[in-house]
């Protein structure tokens, strides 16, 4: 077969430009070298997808595409396989093809042998024109940036147009505690149904940033006998035409001995410890084991492979910044902030918060949804904690919190990034954890403080690949 000039000259402009950019410092090429590999040769990605023959892997879903990529990630390489992963969470089209250019040579041949790629619920479909994958993961589907994202049922649409267009060998890995995933897959072949039967860590009722409260088919409104977050539970519509499907795995028992620890029985048998915390994470947790399942590695190796985790960017991630120990925990929708305050609340007994809010393109310029959020928690909290609020909507913040009734003698505002973090640090007890929780672009601000620290490395300096 004669050479692809096309495709080696995309690969080869696609590294160029990853070396300018970090030369420059305009960034971690994260997303340039996909942006000019596909302006040389459109089909690029798909090519270089091609030379895969493990195959790929897709994430999707509202929260979670990250961590749940890179638990699949890790289990895959410690069960030997030359895996690529766009690590750096850039999960757009432009994203996804500039981790595999940084995989390829030079010929634009891979040198993994599978790729796992988180990818935005609102480019899957592209994706999955693209990559053929073998296994698509879908997580959950929440409220999100409506300014861009439109109404949620808008992007359910999407996603189970996405899902039809799957080969017919492809495995469905869904979440079907979520009412609005099990109506976009619940017909489809290849569905690999996941839950949670566990009564561990139940919410009383629906929150108020649960979404899905009506039958996606007839309108009635859903009875919900357990809430495990959001609208993700065991559900029935009185009418009897949908019901909850019972999980092909499902998780029995939750242990969470601390923040970042958990200990999952699952259907099956087996039991899967990871270093994520946090019932949020369980499904990740639970949904990566699934995936893996799917790919042939038996569970006593999944499960091990799990184990062997250690939290990204931002998700849970430690940092020890101007002297004290903080957790980062990234959250950028209602149902994501009520699982975080949750977690840091029940399982690390907070008492000392970083909340950093902004409005940038990547975390959507309306930010009403601060109203939503179940920020009452902190004023209910047995451990009174205090608060910097932070980021470009930090005033916006501050007066959701007076309404949410903490004192606002517990409350500072600071927008310099690194101001609020020298604060925080100084904030309540210094020899205990002090909890950062950050927007998506606040917590880039955030990190590029600890990185001129010392205190953490760029988010994009892990490899995408396994050397060959």
């Amino acid at each position: 077969m004669s050479p692809d000039l096309r495709l080696r000259s995309a690969v080869l402009a696609g590294k160029a430009a990853a070396t300018a950019s970090r030369m420059l410092r305009r960034g971690g090429g994260t997303t340039i070298p996909g942006d000019v590999a596909l302006a040389v040769d459109p089909r690029a990605l798909g090519k270089l997808a091609a030379g895969l023959p493990g195959g790929v892997v897709l994430v999707t879903g509202t929260n979670g595409k990250t961590t749940t990529a890179g638990l699949i990630t890790t289990a895959l390489r410690s069960n030997g396989e030359q895996v690529l992963n766009n690590s750096s969470g850039a999960n757009l089209l432009f994203g996804l093809c500039a981790a595999a250019v940084a995989d390829a040579d030079g010929a634009g041949r891979m040198r993994s042998r599978l790729a796992v790629f988180e990818v935005d619920e609102l480019w899957l479909e592209q994706a999955v024109a693209e990559l053929r994958p073998r296994v698509v993961v879908l997580l959950n589907l929440l409220r999100d940036q409506l300014d861009r994202s439109g109404e949620l049922e808008t992007t359910a649409a999407q996603v189970g147009r996405a899902l039809r267009r799957l080969p017919p060998h492809a495995a469905i890995v869904a979440n079907v505690d979520d009412p609005l995933v099990t109506a976009q897959c619940l017909d489809l072949p290849g569905l690999v149904p996941v839950g949670i039967d566990a009564d561990d860590f139940l919410l009383p009722g629906l929150p108020h940033a649960a979404d899905a409260r009506a039958c996606p088919r007839c309108g009635t409104a859903l009875l919900f006998e357990r809430v495990v977050l959001a609208h993700c539970g065991t559900y029935a519509c009185p009418t009897g035409d949908f019901v909850r499907p019972q999980p092909a795995t499902a998780v029995t028992a939750i242990g969470a001995p601390a923040i970042d620890a958990l200990r999952l029985q699952l259907s099956d048998g087996a039991v899967v410890s990871a270093a994520v915390g946090g019932v949020y994470n369980a499904y990740n947790v639970l949904a990566a084991y699934a995936a893996v399942r799917a790919l042939g590695i038996d569970p006593t190796r999944a499960a091990a492979g799990i184990g062997g985790f250690r939290p990204r960017f931002g998700r849970q991630e430690r940092l020890r910044l101007f002297g004290r120990e903080m957790r980062f925990l990234l959250a950028k929708n209602p149902a994501g902030f009520d699982e975080v305050l949750r977690t840091a609340d029940e399982l690390g007994d907070a008492a000392a918060y970083l909340i950093a809010i902004n409005d940038r393109i990547a975390d959507g310029r309306d930010v009403s949804w601060l109203w939503d959020v179940d920020f009452e928690r902190l004023a209910r909290s047995r451990r009174r904690p205090k608060v910097v609020a932070a980021g470009s909507r930090a005033h916006d913040l501050a007066v959701r919190l007076k309404y949410a009734g903490v004192d606002q003698q517990r409350v500072t505002v600071e927008t310099d990034p690194e101001r609020a973090l020298r604060r925080l640090a100084t904030t309540g007890d210094p020899a205990s954890e002090a909890v950062v929780v950050p927007t998506y672009t606040a917590m880039l601000e955030l990190r590029r403080v600890a990185e001129r620290s010392g205190a953490a490395s760029a988010f994009w300096s892990e490899p995408v690949g396994t050397p060959s």
